[in-house]
């Protein structure tokens, strides 16, 4: 048998330089429905088969492939799940995408180009687009010295592999030694193209909460205890040193005063937050003041480009560390507890990582903060030892949620409203484990079913709403101090 090849597509018209806006105008569809049958989401009309045939100079049955080989491409490419290390990063802000990962590229080409005198770099989509608010140009520059190193914002080039594309050329004597494309796909993990650097190991096998869950139930394990099945002897270690850099960055933004870079004039709350206790506040009240003050002290942290952990981006870096931070502060869980919540935490987002995405330019910021939103939930939800059903309908809460959430920071800078969301979106998490731990055998929707729906949303979602500083709130003009 045979089934429809959604990659043959995607490989023809780049063989024929056509762009995907392109081929849509000679179909008269429009760009989106050619991206949904490059990704698989739907496949073409009958008609529309001959005329793609037509296009390409190919027979029809060019765009089909026999099932067994299907199967054995897709084992191979996406079964499985990186390691949590890979998620869970240190790094400074303020974008994952937009300086950990080129940060990376660039530690890694400089490191391969050892006999280079100077480089260029050339950046594409929301890289060109937001790079200047991110300072994805600055960081370039900064990794490469002390040799010179050209930034291009190219804002022109549409046809590209990720919407966080960037290239990178060394040079010796003016002339050009060595070239490569690089993908910054979210969380600060990056990608070669065409593989020039190994890709990080799948060390889990299984890729799907169900599959998991099932797993766990039949061993009697929680899913930390699964991730520590699949991690290596540093894993631990690894994790204490991640909430640690959690803590630290919460206590230095709720000293931290003054204005945020950028020129918004943005005054920084977190600390002013944390001190406005009311005589009469109630315990609810308090709560939310604590928690948004320490979601406001990351997201602050992270805009001024201080270093923070990605969980599992920059842009959402606030939510898992404030919830899990008040939970020990109030009632006293030891970081033992708090790292296994993080572990937990952590399978989720690879979940969603794996299945969806992590990245705001490529699925908006339902993938960063309400992917970060579902690991706080889910990380409660292991603090306080409930049952696999419970953490799961909590996580899909998290997420249903925040399906169709824009990217679109004032400016391209994670400020407004960025940090905000953060804060709200931490609220969002209790309120999540709360509600879960009541109606969790009322549920319809599974975890695995939302996270595809998160995928599928964000490629519906038109791309000026992904990190892209060209609609919604990005539109608004405020005055930049230039100062």
């Amino acid at each position: 048998m045979e089934r429809f090849n959604s990659d043959k597509i995607r490989e023809l018209r780049e063989i024929n330089h056509i762009t995907q806006k392109q081929l849509g105008d000679m179909l008269g569809i429009s760009d989106r429905a050619v991206s949904k049958w490059e990704s698989g989401l739907s496949k073409p009309s009958g008609e529309n088969l001959i005329s793609l045939a037509k296009i390409f100079n190919v027979h029809v049955e060019e765009f089909f492939e026999s099932i067994s080989c299907a199967k054995n491409k897709k084992e191979e490419i996406s079964s499985g799940m990186e390691s949590l290390t890979e998620l869970y990063k240190t790094g400074r802000g303020p974008s994952s995408s937009h300086t950990i990962g080129p940060e990376r590229a660039c530690m890694i080409f400089k490191d391969r180009n050892k006999d280079a005198d100077n480089f260029k770099a050339i950046l594409y989509g929301s890289l060109a687009k937001t790079g200047k608010g991110h300072c994805t140009d600055e960081v370039i520059r900064k990794t490469f010295l002390p040799y010179k190193c050209d930034v291009e914002f190219n804002h022109i080039l549409e046809d590209i592999p990720h919407p966080n594309t960037m290239e990178l050329i060394a040079y010796k004597d003016n002339t050009e030694q060595d070239r490569a494309r690089v993908l910054s796909i979210g969380g600060g993990s990056i990608a070669f193209e065409n593989d020039v650097v190994r890709k990080p190991e799948r060390i889990y096998k299984l890729d799907k909460f169900s599959a998991i869950s099932d797993y766990c139930e039949k061993k009697n394990i929680r899913l930390w205890q699964y991730a520590l099945e699949n991690e290596n002897d540093d894993f631990i270690s690894y994790m204490y040193n991640i909430w640690d850099a959690m803590k630290t960055s919460i206590r230095n933004g709720l000293t931290d005063t003054g204005e945020l870079p950028g020129g918004l004039g943005v005054k920084k709350k977190a600390k002013s937050l944390f001190n406005s206790q009311h005589v009469d506040e109630t315990p609810v009240t308090r709560e939310n003041r604590m928690v948004c003050s320490y979601a406001f002290a990351v997201g602050e942290q992270n805009a001024s480009g201080e270093r923070i952990v990605t969980a599992p981006t920059c842009g959402a870096a606030g939510i898992v560390p404030a919830v899990l931070y008040y939970q020990q502060q109030k009632n006293g869980y030891s970081d033992e507890s708090i790292v296994r919540a993080l572990m937990t935490a952590g399978i989720i987002g690879n979940l969603i990582k794996t299945n969806a995405s992590i990245s705001g330019a490529e699925c908006g910021c339902q993938a960063e903060v309400g992917s970060a939103c579902a690991m706080a939930a889910g990380a409660l939800g292991e603090l306080f030892e409930l049952s696999f059903d419970k953490i799961e309908y909590a996580a899909e809460i998290a997420i249903e949620h925040h399906l169709g959430l824009t990217c679109d920071p004032i400016c391209g800078l994670v400020q407004i409203p960025c940090i905000e969301r953060n804060a709200v979106a931490a609220m969002r998490a209790i309120n999540a484990v709360n509600l879960a731990s009541f109606l969790w055998d009322t549920r319809k929707i599974s975890l695995d079913t939302v996270i595809r729906t998160m995928k599928e949303t964000g490629i519906d979602m038109h791309r000026s709403y992904k990190e892209t500083s060209e609609a919604g709130l990005a539109k608004i003009n405020i005055d930049i101090d230039e100062k």
